[in-house]
């Protein structure tokens, strides 16, 4: 009834005024500076959007360290460089050149500063005595740029090393490590690869591999604070160019072949360098030589797949067939005499399981390294990228900046005629590439024996 007071209802006390100031007043002008900041004409009405009670920003501290990294436009290091920046690390890098497309974007990053640049030198005869050489190197008159390397950690306290054939691998990479051990480098990581022979008298090296075993052992003798990355298989390897071992060779009916001469029934360790190389090994540097120090190895590989299962993944991703057929490594295009050497020697490895697939030597070498993964891998990154996903969204886009158009034709498939044109036609349906005639190559790649290129991928690519 009128006049009664209900007892479920609180009642407010008579308005006081606080300096002045009605207690009305106070309260409409504390609500007026409570609220979000965004109008009603706003897009952001919700008078709950999580932005109109977010804190004040704060300063957000930054790692304060320098990174040295060689051959920066090569997919392990590019990968570092990108991540390593975004959360403030500097980086000083070395690369050949800046030309393509990962090289200008390496080079135009501003926590990047770039020492363009050779790792070895090459001299005319009558130089020769004056400097440290080796008969060792891919090339005669080949040393070490003792200059650029010393420059190389200046001001660092880490360091990413991915040493390729560029010279004298060997020298230098040991020389990499006598700069890194005068600028008392407080964590070295090395990318290394096993020496198959060192591990069973009846494996053969792997060249390529091999000296980069020769330099990890060399950084264990000299006492660095060290972690050695072994990485797997690149996703990023496929290319429907007809490069050799990892060539998706496009057939008439739209389909893909991958040749190479793995066990089709063996598994193989994966990885996707661009996406998972820089988050792991910046875990690495934040965990410290505390828990990855002491010369540990590390096998870096998110997926474990025979060849036939990878073809069937990646067949999933791309939307078309893919087939894995053992065979031969097919070299359809000039490549450096050391790669193909290379290859020969992988040809022999693996070949020893094809009439037994149990013969067949683990990828890494050592049975260890290869129950490691992917345990320890996603130890470090959680966020890999599979190779089904990277056929998906990656492989077109890259096979498009290569020249391609394949992914452009409608679901009835064929070769693109600019691809058509190249080829003959074999009773198998394969589409095969005819050699290239040699007269047509440039000299000076001739001359120097380490460039393999195609339209718009570089052999740092491949080797880095």
């Amino acid at each position: 009834m009128p006049g009664e007071v209900r007892a479920d209802l609180a009642i407010r006390p008579a308005p006081q005024s606080i300096n002045g100031i009605s207690a009305r007043q106070e309260e409409e002008r504390r609500h007026k500076h409570s609220r979000s900041s965004y109008t009603d004409a706003s897009p952001l009405t919700s008078r709950n959007n999580s932005l109109t009670f977010r804190p004040a920003k704060r300063s957000m501290p930054t790692p304060g360290k320098t990174i040295a990294v060689i051959n920066a436009s090569g997919r392990q290091a590019a990968s570092l460089i990108r991540y390593a920046t975004a959360v403030g690390y500097h980086v000083r890098a070395q690369m050949r050149n800046r030309l393509g497309v990962i090289a200008t974007e390496v080079s135009t990053n501003p926590n990047v500063t770039v020492l363009e640049g050779e790792l070895y030198t090459r001299q005319q005869p009558a130089e020769k005595a004056q400097v440290d050489l080796t008969s060792d190197g891919p090339l005669s008159g080949i040393g070490v740029n003792y200059d650029l390397i010393t420059e190389l950690f200046r001001g660092c306290q880490l360091a990413f090393i991915n040493t390729t054939f560029y010279g004298d691998e060997v020298l230098i990479g040991k020389a990499l490590a006598d700069a890194a051990k005068k600028a008392k480098i407080q964590h070295y990581v090395y990318s290394s690869m096993p020496d198959h022979g060192a591990y069973h008298k009846e494996w053969p090296s792997l060249p390529l591999w091999a000296t980069k075993h020769k330099v990890e052992d060399y950084v264990k003798e000299l006492g660095l604070p060290a972690t050695f990355l072994y990485t797997g298989i690149y996703n990023n390897n496929f290319t429907s160019l007809k490069y050799p071992l990892f060539c998706m060779d496009l057939q008439e009916d739209g389909s893909f072949v991958w040749q190479a001469p793995f066990h089709p029934d063996v598994k193989l360790p994966w990885l996707d360098a661009d996406n998972d190389v820089g988050p792991a090994v910046l875990q690495i540097f934040k965990d410290g030589v505390g828990k990855w120090g002491n010369d540990r190895r590390i096998a870096l590989a998110y997926e474990s797949l025979t060849p036939k299962e990878a073809c069937e993944v990646f067949a999933r991703g791309v939307g078309r067939p893919v087939r894995y057929v053992m065979g031969d490594i097919e070299i359809k295009v000039p490549i450096p005499e050391g790669y193909r050497t290379q290859l020969q020697a992988l040809e022999s490895l693996f070949g020893m399981g094809k009439d037994d697939p149990k013969k067949q030597p683990p990828y890494f070498g050592d049975q260890g390294l290869e129950d490691d993964y992917p345990k320890i891998a996603l130890e470090l990154w959680e966020g890999p990228r599979g190779l089904e996903e990277y056929a998906r969204e990656v492989f077109p886009l890259e096979e498009q900046a290569n020249g391609m158009t394949w992914m452009l034709e409608d679901d009835e498939g064929g070769l693109p005629s600019s691809q058509a044109s190249n080829g003959h036609h074999h009773e198998d349906g394969e589409a095969h590439v005819q050699p290239e005639d040699e007269d047509d190559e440039d000299e000076d790649d001739e001359d120097e024996g380490l460039v393999m290129r195609g339209p718009k991928r570089d052999d740092e690519d491949w080797l880095a």
